[in-house]
């Protein structure tokens, strides 16, 4: 099987990443798209997620219990509890109803300082508690224009991903940096040569487990590219920013996934 052929159970992924944006009146964007999952509207091949600020995880996990929307989280710290002012761990997001959490953001790396190592242990935390973690990787668009994007993203899937990893609870999410928030975009094959290539080190890290492992791409994902982008191969999905505030958006992201195209 070629990195260009993975293996068919893997099932697409819809998440949504809404940042530091969301105060309690935004659950109503959620529940419309529980809604929309509970009435059929999306293919029960597609998961959906949304990984809202902290302060909503407990009440969208909640309003989402029973239905087919999960929710996520979009930091932790490595450890289980201790002295760290302002942090989240991984068994406190467990505890509120998170079932996700996004580590290694470049917003997390670039605002935080947080390298590689950290992203793992942070990775690490997620799985230990039974979470699903989501690890970000990507190359600035310096590195991109200095031919550098395959050694970067080699360097961070070496560093940051969880030592026993599987498919079921490790997700990589290909963001180029300079995509972010841009409304930029790299091409589709510019997406399938980086996706073929996590795919390759994913086999070469975890054997069968990496030839199953969701690869999500994000990145000014939105509507009127989401089919073209999810069409990809190796494209298991994606991790939306903005787009997923509004809940049509992510829907209509959601309606781009063909299941037959994981």
């Amino acid at each position: 099987m070629s990195a260009n052929s993975p293996a068919p159970s893997v099932r697409p992924l819809i998440a949504g990443n809404w940042k530091m944006h969301g105060l309690r009146a935004q659950l109503a964007e959620a529940q419309t798209v529980r809604d929309a999952l509970t009435a059929g509207e999306i293919s029960h091949g597609v998961d959906v997620m949304i990984c809202p600020p902290a302060t909503l995880i407990a009440l969208m996990a909640e309003m989402a219990k029973g239905s087919r929307l999960a929710v996520g989280a979009q930091d932790c710290h490595w450890l289980p509890q201790g002295a760290h002012t302002g942090d989240i761990s991984a068994e406190m997001l467990h505890d509120a109803g998170a079932t996700a959490v996004i580590v290694g953001h470049s917003e997390r790396r670039a605002d935080h300082g947080e390298l590689d190592r950290i992203v793992k242990a942070k990775a690490e935390a997620a799985l230990r508690a039974g979470l699903t973690a989501i690890v970000c990787i990507g190359e600035t668009a310096g590195q991109r224009r200095a031919g550098l994007t395959l050694d970067i993203i080699a360097r961070q899937l070496v560093g940051s991903l969880p030592e026993a990893g599987t498919a079921a609870d490790t997700i990589v999410a290909y963001e180029p940096v300079w995509a972010i928030g841009t409304g930029l975009t790299p091409t589709p094959a510019e997406v399938a040569e980086v996706h073929a290539f996590i795919r390759r080190a994913l086999i070469d890290q975890y054997g069968t487990q990496g030839r199953e492992m969701r690869i999500l791409y994000g990145g000014s994902v939105k509507p009127s590219n989401a089919a073209e982008l999810l069409a990809v191969p190796n494209v298991n999905g994606a991790l939306v920013g903005g787009a997923s505030l509004k809940a049509q958006d992510l829907l209509a992201i959601a309606r781009a996934c063909k299941v037959d195209a994981a």
